[in-house]
């Protein structure tokens, strides 16, 4: 039975459980706190931080494999253990260019993949006048450990970036390269794919995706997106063209921007199982976590194809503190017909909190009618979860 080591202990983690299962696999995962998901379905857990890389060398003898459910991890460190043959995967020189926003901007304009203008606030000899070619608003990203929307700032003019960045002046030289300026993309919609690599460099890609957010926060998903079968393919290109100049084995979810006037954009890399791909554990015959872990276990590659017409996921998102389950609106959306609701037994609600998700597969509909519909039941989920 193989045996595979997964940095990180969140709901990504937990989701692979049934996979695992399903495979033959079992996982041992490495995350600070009992109360983290994905410990209740490890054959064994190595309590410490995702980036302590002294506990990685211990998960390295438990396991045949290692891969991410975050990519918050010292890579500087984790390559000592590479040279001492111990397999990850991803491979950690397929992480490398991604870590940080703003190499890995540089790295997709190399590849010749579209990107929204940007540039990174230590270069600050025109600092003014580069703000100025971008334009307002404009959007702040922190370089390193953003996510959920945080780290993540709608900049409307100078003023406003002087404080976020707490300037004494304009011309201030930051220390450290913190910070991404970008372009702020008027875009029509958000969309996403997940794509996966094997070991023998075969690519699958999922249904395109709509996204919807909400202060940077993903709030819906939609499969498949309403859009061109040539913008589909553009979009399939660019997940294979990065696979595989990467040579990434496992499952990455990207990020893109639809513009008014058609052109796609790459928003962000995600090297790893997302949130944009929950549909596919319904609503398709081989869901991201099975693919992964197919892929990193070196197994052939499964079908990713949509089973259904369509598929409309909506986050649980916490929106008070408290230390509820919510049992009584999980009933109600459960009640939905189609409705698949997955709750991720964590012990505390914050705002904003990723507590579970809920799917909905759509049968029969007219595929016109998929995104019409699919906001329509989200709307109804919404008015069962929120307070109102």
């Amino acid at each position: 039975m193989k045996r595979v080591g997964v940095i990180g202990g969140g709901q990504l983690a937990w989701m692979m459980a049934d996979a695992a299962q399903k495979l033959g696999v079992e996982l041992v995962i490495q995350t600070p706190s009992e109360h983290d998901p994905a410990v209740s379905i490890a054959q064994e857990t190595v309590f410490a931080p995702v980036d302590d890389a002294s506990a990685t060398e211990i998960l390295a003898q438990k396991c045949d494999v290692i891969t991410f459910e975050n990519e918050f991890v010292n890579l500087q460190a984790l390559s000592l253990l590479a040279q001492q043959d111990v397999c990850f995967r991803p491979r950690l020189e397929a992480l490398a260019p991604l870590l940080d926003k703003y190499h890995q901007r540089c790295y997709l304009s190399d590849l010749g993949l579209p990107v929204p203008q940007f540039f990174a606030l230590n270069e600050v000899e025109n600092l003014k006048s580069k703000i100025e070619y971008l334009g307002f608003p404009a959007v702040l990203k922190s370089r390193r450990h953003g996510y959920d929307g945080q780290g993540t700032f709608i900049i409307p003019d100078f003023v406003t970036l002087e404080q976020k960045l707490s300037y004494e002046t304009t011309t201030k030289t930051l220390n450290q390269p913190l910070f991404l300026l970008e372009k702020f993309i008027p875009f029509e919609r958000e969309l996403a794919v997940i794509a996966a690599r094997s070991t023998e460099g075969e690519i699958v890609t999922y249904p395109v995706v709509e996204t919807q957010q909400e202060q940077q926060v993903c709030r819906r998903v939609i499969a498949p997106a309403e859009i061109t079968p040539n913008q589909v393919v553009e979009i399939q290109a660019i997940a294979h063209t990065l696979l595989n100049s990467l040579e990434v084995v496992g499952i990455f979810g990207i990020e893109l921007f639809l513009t008014a006037d058609g052109k796609i954009l790459v928003n962000e890399i995600a090297p790893r199982t997302h949130n944009s791909g929950h549909f596919s554990i319904d609503a398709c015959e081989t869901s991201q976590f099975e693919q992964h872990l197919r892929a990193v276990c070196s197994l052939p590659l499964g079908n990713p194809a949509l089973q259904y017409a369509g598929a409309v996921m909506v986050n649980l998102l916490g929106y008070e503190n408290s230390h509820s389950d919510y049992q009584s609106q999980r009933q109600q959306i459960a009640e939905i017909p189609q409705a698949h609701v997955h709750w991720y037994g964590k012990t505390e609600s914050r705002p904003g909190r990723k507590l579970g998700h809920v799917t909905v597969l759509l049968d029969n509909q007219n595929r016109e009618s998929v995104t019409a519909i699919a906001n329509g039941i989200a709307h109804t989920i919404e008015s069962i979860w929120y307070p109102r």
